[in-house]
């Protein structure tokens, strides 16, 4: 592989060095997943929860470094949607891959909501019901609408301090829980025992906690869409990625340690705020019982904020396109934000939170969670089929490559992983189908609609 330098015009304003650029991709991945799906992983695979962990970094590894050569080949704030409209030249195809990471977003919204309520209720001493952290997820959701409708500016800057309040709530699990685990206040014997639920073997086992964990892993993919606001993408991007990669894959791991070495995993996987759970475990005379659960907080709160302006911009860009109805690009005229497309968004949050709000909160997120990682996984695929279908494509600056195995065994991965093969809930399924569904009906009443128009959507006007 080798990585070249090379330049783009861009009319964006290029602000981010190795440096912020690092921070955004870390404070990126970071987030949700850990702090709500720790507990999930170590019920499917027992003790050993880091493996999960490491093989949702490899598949994330071989993922980006598709997205590496992509991203320097066609340096365009774009993402997916471009590189397979690139490779296959298929409107409904782009738009489909384009609907779903909208969709992405949603089931990444909702999964933070649910988590947001969880860790609200228990900074606040109450143990809710499912139905209670229900309501408070569908109300944190109505918040971010509201914030969403008023116009929010995320600078950089922002960015840095949610990412630092994430990571520092991590560290904190990690330092208390091998200070309690040198005390000898942990059963470390835990850490390398697989046990699996009964119906299943080991090797399902940990497929499908790595479906799982992928969760955890997702948001690399989000930095392709600050290329033309990064300085010399070509040099720096490629570096930069596999570090925040391998940082937050380094986390992770070390937070599952600590977490089945201090908790049980029986209990450990019944909880929906497992990182609170070890804190007030490995240091049960200091105040944490407020002060984990509000850094959990801070931790989600961003990523819902952040998957749901994406969503409401990616379906009202798409509106503009004249892909889906009209009345989605509509733009509210004091605070000039997509106000439909915000709404409709929202409501599809909700309900995808009602779905599931017969299960328990931490079965809730679970089914969320893995949704987001499902749609993402099938993403992916084509992204790594992209970059072999590009090597014919020849383009004037030098950029990264990868080995064409390598995109290979990432198609093949994620297309595995996507598979029920993996013992997914088949709830998942159900929650990506419909989504998609809704997306496919309304293109075609859109296309109705237009008659003799053809539905042609364009990634780089999104």
């Amino acid at each position: 592989m080798t990585v070249k330098q090379g330049s783009g015009d861009t009319p964006l304003k290029r602000v981010m060095g190795p440096k912020l650029l690092l921070l955004f991709i870390v404070g990126d991945i970071l987030g949700t997943g850990v702090y709500a799906l720790t507990g999930q992983v170590a019920g499917e695979v027992g003790g050993a929860a880091w493996a999960p962990f490491l093989v949702a970094f490899v598949v994330a590894l071989l993922t980006a470094l598709s997205y590496l050569e992509l991203v320097t080949k066609y340096p365009k704030a774009a993402g997916a949607a471009l590189y397979v409209h690139k490779a296959f030249g298929l409107h409904f195809l782009t738009f489909i891959v384009c609907f779903t990471v909208m969709c992405s977003g949603l089931t990444s919204a909702s999964t933070a909501s649910q988590a947001f309520a969880a860790n609200l209720f228990v900074s606040l001493g109450i143990e809710p019901d499912a139905a209670i952290v229900t309501l408070g997820a569908v109300g944190f959701m109505l918040l971010i609408m509201a914030i969403n409708l008023r116009g929010v500016s995320n600078s950089v800057k922002t960015n840095v301090v949610l990412t630092l309040v994430e990571l520092s709530g991590l560290l904190l699990v990690i330092v208390l829980g091998f200070y309690a685990i040198a005390g000898g206040q942990a059963d470390f014997s835990r850490v390398v025992a697989f046990d699996t639920p009964e119906d299943k073997s080991v090797f399902l086992a940990i497929t499908s906690a790595t479906a799982l964990a992928f969760f955890a892993m997702v948001g690399f993919e989000d930095s392709v869409n600050m290329a033309e606001e990064t300085h010399d993408p070509h040099r720096i991007f490629p570096k930069v990625l596999l570090t925040g990669l391998g940082l937050t894959a380094t986390i992770y791991v070390l937070v599952s340690i600590c977490a089945v070495a201090l908790i049980p995993v029986g209990e450990l996987a019944a909880s929906s705020t497992p990182l609170v759970l070890v804190v007030q475990r490995a240091a049960p005379g200091l105040p944490m019982e407020t002060i984990m659960p509000v850094i959990s907080m801070f931790a989600v709160a961003n990523s819902a904020l952040i998957n749901m302006m994406m969503a409401s911009r990616l379906l009202y860009g798409m509106s503009r396109q004249g892909v889906l109805p009209g009345f989605l690009a509509h733009v509210h005229a004091r605070t000039q934000t997509p106000w439909t497309a915000i709404v409709f968004t929202t409501a599809l949050a909700v309900g995808l939170i009602v779905l599931v709000s017969a299960a328990s909160d931490s079965q809730a997120i679970r089914a969320l969670g893995g949704t987001t990682a499902l749609l993402l996984l099938a993403v992916f695929a084509f992204v790594n089929v992209a970059v072999l279908v590009l090597r014919r494509d020849r383009v004037e600056h030098p950029h990264f490559r990868t080995n064409a195995l390598v995109a290979a065994l990432g198609a093949a991965a994620c297309l595995f992983l996507v598979t029920p093969f993996t013992g997914r809930d088949p709830i998942q399924y159900e929650v990506a189908g419909w989504l998609l569904l809704v997306g496919v009906v309304m293109w075609g009443v859109t296309l109705i609609s237009h008659r003799k128009k053809v539905s042609r959507l364009d990634p780089e006007q999104l």
